[in-house]
């Protein structure tokens, strides 16, 4: 039996130049725009350059007997993956998150074209270590991790994958309000939402939170097997309580959150609000570790 060719599939996003000029038409008034601020379009314009050069010394490095594809972030939803795949993100680390949760454990080479403006956390390569990275990957040489998920699922069966935290909360600065279950343990709240982290996001947004709160949870690490949840800014009342906010979520110990907000409620991944699940009053959302994992290819 024949074996599969690979298909290299490289995923951009836009980038800061490029927007400018969608938002401006044209280079000129995109430079305009920027003056009249006190910006420099030539800073936006060098790192657009160094990163076209950075994608295509990817797109050269592509065998040529496989086969290739390129998708923008923006398409991703669309756009179908196959089994002997190798994905190459170009970009910021969150690019590496945005295509993870389409993915049913492809690898990711994580390609970083400006080492010094993006932290390289998941986009830890130089777009010279492409090609011996896709070798190593199809000849089974790469050392990968297994970063585990996060997902969301509605009592209505909709669901919706992360690799770094799920939030849920209200969509604008009010309070959110519902039920919090965590095994025994339930409480009313009236908060800035909650997330519920991967090791992964542990470094982020979870970070952050679990520092303002004197470090009081121990992290998961990328491939553990554990979620934390971290509620912000819950706010104590007759109504509402402030002891279950925060703790580990397990395989055997998902976490439960009912809606009391009529409107206005929201659960959305790794800061994507535009692709989110609605959730109003009496909904019951199950946040649980992912039976999928991020197949990262670390070297």
């Amino acid at each position: 039996m024949a074996v599969p060719v690979p298909r290299a599939v490289v995923v951009t996003r836009p980038t800061a130049y490029e927007a400018l000029i969608a938002a401006h038409a044209t280079h000129g008034q995109a430079r305009f725009f920027l003056a009249e601020r006190g910006q420099d379009i030539a800073v936006v314009e060098e790192a657009h350059r160094r990163h076209a050069d950075a994608l295509r010394q990817v797109l050269s490095s592509i065998p040529e007997t496989w086969r290739r594809a390129q998708v923008a972030r923006g398409d991703l939803d669309r756009f179908l993956f196959e089994p002997e795949d190798i994905v190459l993100a170009v970009g910021q680390d969150g690019l590496v998150a945005n295509v993870a949760k389409y993915l049913a454990g492809q690898p990711v080479v994580g390609i970083n074209p400006l080492p010094e403006l993006y932290d390289g956390i998941l986009t830890r390569h130089g777009p010279e270590a492409a090609a011996d990275l896709m070798h190593d990957t199809a000849g089974g040489r790469a050392r990968i991790e297994a970063r585990s998920m996060v997902e969301a699922g509605l009592d209505d069966g909709q669901r919706l994958l992360a690799l770094n935290e799920i939030f849920v909360g209200h969509r604008s600065h009010q309070s959110a309000r519902y039920r919090l279950v965590s095994g025994s343990d339930e409480e009313r709240h009236s908060s800035s939402g909650l997330i519920v982290a991967t090791g992964t996001g542990a470094t982020g947004w979870a970070r952050s939170i679990n520092l303002a709160r004197g470090r009081s949870l121990e992290l998961p690490s990328p491939v553990d097997r554990r979620l934390v949840f971290l509620v912000r800014e819950a706010f104590p009342s007759r109504a509402t309580g402030v002891d279950v906010t925060g703790g580990s979520v397990t395989g055997e110990q998902p976490l439960q959150v009912i809606s009391e907000m009529n409107e206005g409620g929201v659960i959305f991944g790794d800061g994507m609000e535009g692709d989110h699940l609605s959730f109003g009053w009496g909904r019951t959302v199950s946040l649980r570790l992912a039976e999928r994992c991020l197949v990262l290819v670390v070297e």
